[in-house]
């Protein structure tokens, strides 16, 4: 029997429903970034954007208090980028997104690292961290003492990538700055990484879950947002628990039988997507959610991910907080003009983010600049 076939629009509406852009989540704040299996955040306040855009009463102070309580923590894991996972997730999930980390590693610094004995030097930087937190910087030259031939970013980078480090407090929470300081995950959390759990379990678990969240999706997809290998034997595996469909170029698709997969036509209303955001970063293939025409709006070359405007489900724009002493502005620009309905939309959101993001401003305004 040949599998159902989904166009664009049918992605879309599946993808947006289980990151609960269709309708607000029914969640904590904890069981959401669980449930999205964490939250980009190579800077500090696009989590907090993240959770707002998909729980209307959503506060900073919920996320972070999450970070205060070490219920939640910053460290590099799927695609060897910063996420904010729960304290849960970094443990059961870090022994597993190691080798990305590692082989990243190899690429950006293998040159600078040659011959050195990498465990001793993980050794020497677990007792550094673990006796107090350290930013990169200092851990660079304390380790370079002992290697004073050596590029002390590449030694400090090695820490990265070896060990479980975790970005501990002020880092992270809400309107916050400056250098990250690291302690390791076990240190920090009190308890062990789950690295003896068997490791392709732990991969099938994060590719039901991956599909979750961001389903239905090409072996290629799960390998984008992971970063991980030979993911197309784990779907293997796990075929008959899963249901198959094709796009609209043949391609294979898994997904979970009981995931929501709306109908092309759902409504969706307009939402202000944080920087980031894994909507955007989660697929080999984009298009379901952004037009390869506005990528280069979107993405820029040195890596930055910019705020987006969600109008019918796809990308017709960007988005930025602007301050300036006492005063906000929520700055729209779209890529087309938008229709009254859609516009109106779009500043109703806007006002809300205002309040989520600025609530202390003596004035705030909205403005759209033209295309």
């Amino acid at each position: 029997m040949t599998p159902p076939v989904l166009d664009r629009r049918e992605l879309n509406r599946a993808l947006l429903a289980r990151q609960h852009l269709l309708a607000p989540a029914d969640l904590t704040p904890e069981e959401l970034i669980t449930h999205l299996i964490g939250l980009q955040a190579q800077a500090t306040d696009p989590p907090y954007y993240g959770l707002w855009t998909r729980l209307p009463q959503a506060r900073p102070e919920q996320l972070t208090a999450l970070v205060e309580q070490r219920r939640a923590v910053r460290l590099g894991l799927q695609r060897a980028t910063i996420h904010l996972v729960t304290a849960e997730d970094c443990l059961r999930l870090r022994p597993l997104f190691r080798p990305v980390l590692e082989q990243n590693l190899r690429g950006s610094r293998g040159r600078l690292l040659a011959g050195l004995d990498l465990d001793a030097l993980t050794d020497r930087g677990r007792a550094l961290v673990e006796e107090q937190p350290r930013t990169f910087q200092e851990l660079g030259e304390l380790l370079g003492a002992a290697h004073p031939d050596r590029d002390p970013a590449a030694l400090a980078q090695v820490l990265r990538a070896r060990l479980a480090l975790v970005q501990v407090p002020p880092r992270g929470l809400w309107r916050t700055g400056g250098a990250a300081a690291h302690t390791t995950a076990e240190q920090w959390l009190g308890r062990p990484l789950d690295s003896g759990a068997d490791q392709e379990a732990v991969r099938e678990e994060l590719a039901l879950r991956y599909l979750a969240a961001f389903g239905p999706a090409t072996a290629a997809d799960l390998q984008k947002w992971s970063g991980l290998t030979r993911m197309a034997p784990v779907l293997t595996r796990l075929r008959d628990r899963l249901a198959e469909f094709r796009d609209e170029r043949g391609r294979v698709l898994h997904d979970l039988p009981d995931a929501p997969r709306p109908d092309a036509g759902t409504a969706v209303p307009v939402r202000l997507v944080a920087p980031f955001d894994n909507l955007l970063l989660s697929h080999a293939d984009r298009s379901r959610v952004l037009a390869e025409e506005h990528r280069t709006r979107v993405m820029t070359v040195n890596g930055l991910v910019a705020g987006t405007v969600l109008v019918d489900g796809f990308v017709a724009g960007t988005w930025q907080v602007v301050r300036e002493r006492d005063r906000a502005a929520a700055v729209l620009r779209p890529f087309a003009a938008l229709g009254r309905a859609d516009r109106a939309a779009a500043g109703v959101e806007a006002e809300r983010l205002l309040d989520f993001a600025a609530p202390e401003a003596a004035a705030r305004e909205v403005r759209f600049e033209e295309p």
